[in-house]
């Protein structure tokens, strides 16, 4: 392939380069401890991982009566604490309630299980109106809550974080745990949306 096929590199991402070469050279930093941190992020750290506590709580009622009880302990079982993960707290989404969480004061955020926060939570916009007016906002990620459906907002902080368990779809009872985790979004895990069925296509509907 030819350099002029090739697209070239953002300015910020030449910028990285430059100071990781510079880091390293100074000696101020390891190659291989950047390699350990990618390939946690690309692997081990992500919101695959929430969505697994997730699908096991579905078809194991013990363990969902565990990660109520006690998130922090259900969760390690699954061997995914740590990661700013060490206490959690697991709000279950039912008929009557509906859980949001947001970090009021900056970005307080599972990334083990959840991965990076998205720019939207660490907003100002987002950290201030999901208290004052969560209906509002849930309406404007598209997500309308009935008025009889409570709805509960729940502000993490350094010490303690929050997970919401979403309802179960109606026609999954037959899908696998697999099955059931490649269903489960971040957004599902935050409140900000619903855990969907996707639509068969039409050939197969007909």
């Amino acid at each position: 392939m030819s350099s002029h096929s090739q697209h070239p590199e953002s300015d910020i991402a030449l910028r990285v380069k430059a100071i990781e070469s510079l880091l390293i050279e100074k000696g101020i930093i390891n190659p291989a401890t950047i390699d350990v941190i990618i390939d946690a992020y690309e692997h081990c750290i992500g919101p695959h991982n929430g969505a697994r506590i997730v699908a096991r709580a579905w078809v194991d009622p013990d363990f969902k009566q565990r990660l109520l009880t006690d998130g922090t302990s259900a969760i390690a079982e699954l061997g995914l604490a740590g990661f700013s993960s060490e206490h959690m707290v697991v709000v279950e989404n039912t008929p009557e309630v509906h859980n949001l969480i947001v970090c009021t004061l900056c970005s307080c955020y599972p990334w083990a299980i959840l991965g990076l926060p998205p720019t939207w939570y660490k907003s100002f916009a987002y950290r201030s109106r999901a208290v004052i007016d969560p209906r509002g906002v849930l309406g404007e990620f598209g997500l309308e809550i009935p008025d009889h459906v409570e709805v509960r907002v729940w502000d993490s902080n350094a010490d303690l974080r929050y997970l919401v368990l979403p309802e179960r779809p109606l026609g999954t009872e037959t899908m696998t745990e697999a099955t059931l985790t490649s269903l489960v979004t971040r957004n599902a895990m935050i409140g900000t949306a619903k855990v969907q069925v996707p639509t068969p296509p039409a050939e197969l509907v007909a």
